[in-house]
């Protein structure tokens, strides 16, 4: 079985056009796709943790 993919946090601040001070600042909220803390403190996110939360992310249309 492979191995879900990992994003670095700079590969996602890069994709979502966002600071990582307002990544933070999301985070603080409890908003934002569930964080991977590696040993070394690294933080890595799964591509299928970003996608799932961006598409809860989405507007319905009322």
């Amino acid at each position: 079985m492979p191995r879900p993919q990992m994003l670095k946090l700079s590969e996602v601040l890069d994709e979502l056009n966002m600071s990582r001070a307002a990544f933070y600042r999301m985070r603080a909220r409890g908003q934002g796709p569930r964080l991977v803390k590696l040993p070394n403190h690294q933080i890595r996110i799964r591509r299928a943790d970003l996608d799932a939360w961006l598409t809860s992310q989405e507007e319905t249309a009322a």
